[in-house]
């Protein structure tokens, strides 16, 4: 637990809105090419929710962090978004913009892509609106508890999303498994895990904090789910071009997974 109480205390400096700042501003959330990687995440996420395979009655954000950009193609099949981070300063970020306050993050860029590459044509201010009608519960989470939430879901989720999440918060490959495990555990059988997350990642700084990351390649990616008893249906890899390796991490790549939990008809 020493490697799990350092990181916690590491975390205590994080700051919100320098991370949206570093992650979701230019260079890398530039929407002129889906070479950039927020348009290529964006993509990936358009894709496999759109088959409309992915749905149900709710849909479980598993360490949310300070952002919503994953959340928009898959609020479109579900009646309820539940988000979940550690940090309640990351909590209070999701609530300000549920609540429209002023001087949050601008998300409106990233939700006008999305409404574009899904093509259907609505005006990118009802998807807004639908999102933070869906998103009704912001909750915390500890993904190192066997039971994440503090008590068991009812009924469990009938899909799982979590991004950036799990490498981040994972000292060594055994918690990392764990993790995933004991998000899983949020999950009905037969649903859906949609991953996203860090390949060959080992920091990244967020203001004041420095923070490490567990540096991950796709097997690494593949033996978890495999060993959290998921089907892996899709793995998808992008690599990050030196134009957007700008000092605030030494990530690699970015990983893309779709997978089953195991035990459905």
């Amino acid at each position: 637990m020493s490697g799990l109480s350092a990181l916690r205390e590491r975390y205590e400096r994080f700051d919100p809105r320098a991370y949206l700042d570093n992650n979701y501003g230019p260079p890398r959330a530039d929407f002129s090419s889906e070479e950039f990687v927020v348009p290529w995440k964006l993509r990936c996420l358009a894709d496999t929710f759109g088959t409309g395979e992915i749905h149900g009655r709710t849909l479980i954000d598993v360490g949310s962090g300070p952002t919503i950009y994953q959340l928009l193609s898959a609020c479109d099949h579900f009646e309820e978004i539940v988000a979940t981070d550690y940090l309640a300063v990351n909590r209070e970020e999701l609530r300000r913009w549920v609540r429209g306050d002023p001087g949050t993050f601008d998300w409106s860029p990233f939700i006008q892509h999305v409404c574009k590459i899904e093509g259907r044509g609505e005006p990118w201010q009802d998807k807004e609106r639908r999102l933070r009608a869906r998103l009704r519960r912001i909750l915390p989470i500890d993904v190192h508890r066997r039971e994440p939430l503090g008590a068991p879901l009812q009924p469990r989720a009938d899909a799982l999303l979590s991004a950036f999440c799990l490498e981040a918060v994972s000292p060594d490959r055994a918690a990392f498994s764990r993790a995933l495990t004991n998000a899983a555990s949020l999950l009905r059988p037969g649903g859906h895990a949609v991953l996203l997350g860090a390949l060959g990642e080992s920091f990244y700084v967020a203001g004041p904090a420095r923070l490490p990351v567990l540096p991950l390649d796709e097997g690494d990616v593949r033996r978890a789910l495999s060993g959290a008893g998921f089907e892996l249906r899709q793995l998808r890899s992008y690599a990050m071009p030196p134009a957007l390796r700008t000092g605030v991490d030494d990530v690699e790549g970015v990983f893309f997974a779709h997978a089953l939990k195991a035990g459905g008809e």
